[in-house]
């Protein structure tokens, strides 16, 4: 969902990066677990010029030391999967991970990072070679199978 990128003011406050779309939904988020081991809860949040600015409350008690919150800094924003909405699309972290081939089985390696460029998301496949690979669903990604953690693809190995 985001990373925590520092401290705001001397009150506890934290800067953060959304990994979200639009980036003001990670706010729609109360609870969030850091480095999924931390649970906190959002107290407040918003820009703050180009900042995106939140104070954070861990079992109870509110972040409120410059110190404290600059102990956070470096952290993944994770939200539990049950707290995202139902949906028949796939989100990014269900692809990170999977391995990649050919429809005659050529493996290509494993999906380990997605990016958006405006027309279509792009997978990051790194196996022999690294290779940037649109998912786009029917013309270039075949299937995906979660449970069996693959996806097939119509992709020339040989293209870079």
């Amino acid at each position: 969902m985001g990373e925590i990128i520092g401290v705001h003011g001397v009150r506890g406050g934290l800067t953060i990066r959304s990994f979200t779309d639009p980036l003001e939904n990670v706010l729609h988020y109360s609870r969030w677990q850091l480095d999924e081991r931390r649970e906190v809860r959002v107290i407040e949040g918003g820009w703050s010029g180009k900042r995106m600015v939140v104070h954070l409350e861990e079992h109870g008690t509110p972040i409120t030391d410059r110190d404290q919150a600059a102990a956070l800094i470096g952290a993944r924003i994770c939200v539990p999967r049950t707290a995202l909405p139902e949906s028949d699309e796939l989100y990014w972290a269900d692809l990170v991970g999977l391995q990649v081939e050919t429809p005659d089985g050529q493996s290509l390696g494993a999906v380990v990072n997605m990016l958006e460029t405006g027309a279509n998301d792009v997978m990051v496949v790194r196996g022999d070679r690294e290779r940037l690979i649109p998912f786009v669903r029917d013309h270039v990604v075949h299937t995906v199978d979660l449970d069996a953690g693959r996806m097939v693809v119509d992709w020339d190995p040989e293209f870079e």
